[in-house]
C-alpha cells in the first residue's frame, strides 16, 4: 500500500486480486475496485505525478491504471516467469522496476511498457523488494537469499558486493530520503541500517520484534523508521540512534504486511492480514477513527482464528472459539474455512452481517423458537 503524492488517497493491493483506492481523510472507498489481475496483488504504488498506479501480481504481470478513473492503461507488462513481489517508479517517473520470484529485477519504460535492457541477474533466490534511490541513479533489491544488492540504474551493473548480515530472508528495503542510508527488514526479526555508499552496516541491528519483519519505511524527514511485523505490531525507531520510539502500535488481529508514511509524515498507514487497513497518528501514536465509520477501513469483514483458536472482530473483541479438531486446513490464504463434517469439505464464513454481544437484537425473531 502507499499514499498518493498529494496525500489525499491511499491505494492498496490484496490477495483478493483487486486494487482499491481510499479517501485518506474519510476512509471511504473511492470508485470501484480495480480488477484485471488473475492472482494476488503483492505491490502497488503511485507514479510521482500521481496520475497513474502500477501493481505487481502473483500472475507474473505488472499492470498500470489511471489513478482518477481506475481504467487499465495499456496492456499488462509481461516478461517475468514467476510472481512479481515488488514494483517501484523511478523518481522522474520515466521507468518502472519490478522484482520477482524468477530471481531477477526488470526495468520498463513507463510510457510504452517496453522492457529496458536485460534483466538484472545476481540474486540466487526470490526478489522480494525493490526501490530506487532518491536521485534515481541506483536500485536496491532484497531477496530470499538473505542479501541486499545495489545496482546502477543506467547500466544495470551490480555496484559493489552484496550487503550481507541478515540470517534469513530480506522482505523489505528502502532508501533514506537523503539517499545516504538503506534499511532492510528480515525474517530474522530485525531491521538493519546500511551505508548506501560503502555497503557497510551502520550500528547494531534494530531488535524488538518477535516475528518476521515484513515491511519497513523511512519518515519523509528521515528522522524515523517504521516497521510492520508478523507479531501484529508496528514499531517506530530513531533513524540516527536505532532506539525504539515509544511503545509498539498494537491492536491488530493479524500480521502487519505493509506500512507507509503519509507524504507530510503526520500519519502512518498499515495493511493487515485481517483484511483491514488502519491509519495512525504518527505523533500521538493512536489509531485514527475516520468520521464515516467507527471501524478501520475494510471492504469486507472476514476473520481468522488466532494461535489459541479464538476468532476476533476487527476491534479485537472475542467472537467465539474454534476447537482444535476444526482448525485443520486453516492458513493465512483462507478467509475462514472450517471443515464442518469432514476434512475434505469446508465453508467460507463472511461476518459482515454478523450480530453479537449487545447487537443480538438485530437478529432476534420472536416468531421463531
Amino acid at each position: 500500500m502507499c499514499y498518493s503524492p498529494s496525500g489525499s488517497h491511499i491505494v492498496t493491493g490484496s490477495d483478493d486480486k483487486t486494487i482499491r483506492i481510499w479517501d485518506a481523510e474519510t476512509g471511504a472507498v473511492v470508485g470501484e475496485a480495480l480488477k484485471g489481475h488473475t492472482g494476488s496483488v503483492h505491490s502497488v504504488t503511485y507514479s510521482p505525478d500521481g496520475r497513474n498506479i502500477i501493481s505487481g501480481s502473483f500472475d507474473t504481470t505488472i499492470r498500470m491504471w489511471d489513478a482518477e478513473t481506475g481504467a487499465a492503461v495499456g496492456k499488462p507488462l509481461e516478461g517475468h516467469t514467476e510472481p512479481v513481489w515488488s514494483v517501484a517508479y523511478s523518481p522522474d517517473g520515466q521507468h518502472i522496476i519490478s522484482g520477482s520470484d524468477d530471481k531477477t529485477i526488470r526495468m520498463w519504460d513507463a510510457e510504452t511498457g517496453a522492457t529496458v535492457g536485460n534483466p538484472l541477474e545476481g540474486h540466487s533466490d526470490w526478489v522480494k523488494s525493490v526501490a530506487y534511490s532518491p536521485d534515481g541513479q541506483h536500485i536496491i533489491s532484497g531477496s530470499e537469499d538473505n542479501t541486499i544488492r545495489i545496482w546502477d540504474a543506467e547500466t544495470g551493473a551490480v555496484v559493489g558486493k552484496p550487503l550481507e548480515g541478515h540470517s534469513d530472508w530480506v522482505r523489505s528495503v528502502a532508501y533514506s530520503p537523503d539517499g545516504q542510508h538503506i534499511i532492510s527488514g528480515s525474517d530474522d526479526n530485525t531491521i538493519r541500517i546500511w551505508d548506501a555508499e560503502t555497503g557497510t552496516a551502520v550500528g547494531k541491528p534494530l531488535e524488538g520484534h518477535t516475528h518476521w519483519v515484513r515491511s519497513v519505511a523511512y519518515s519523509p524527514d528521515g528522522q524515523h523508521i517504521i516497521s510492520g511485523s508478523d507479531d501484529k505490531t508496528i514499531r517506530t525507531w530513531d533513524a540516527e540512534t536505532g532506539a525504539v520510539v515509544g511503545k509498539p502500535l498494537e491492536g491488530h488481529t493479524g500480521r502487519v504486511v505493509s506500512v507507509a508514511y503519509s507524504p507530510d509524515g503526520q500519519r502512518i498507514v498499515s495493511g493487515l492480514d485481517d483484511h483491514t487497513i488502519r491509519v495512525w497518528d504518527a505523533y500521538q501514536r493512536v489509531s485514527i477513527q475516520h468520521p464515516s465509520s467507527s471501524n478501520p477501513m475494510q471492504p469486507h469483514f472476514y476473520a481468522l482464528p488466532d494461535g489459541d483458536g479464538w476468532v476476533h472482530d476487527s476491534e479485537g473483541r472475542l467472537l467465539y472459539w474454534v476447537p482444535p479438531d476444526c482448525r485443520i486446513g486453516l492458513h493465512s490464504r483462507a478467509l475462514l474455512t472450517i471443515p464442518p463434517t469432514s476434512r475434505t469439505r469446508s465453508v467460507s464464513l463472511d461476518f459482515k452481517d454478523f450480530a453479537y454481544g449487545t447487537f443480538w437484537g438485530q437478529i432476534f425473531n420472536s416468531t421463531q423458537p
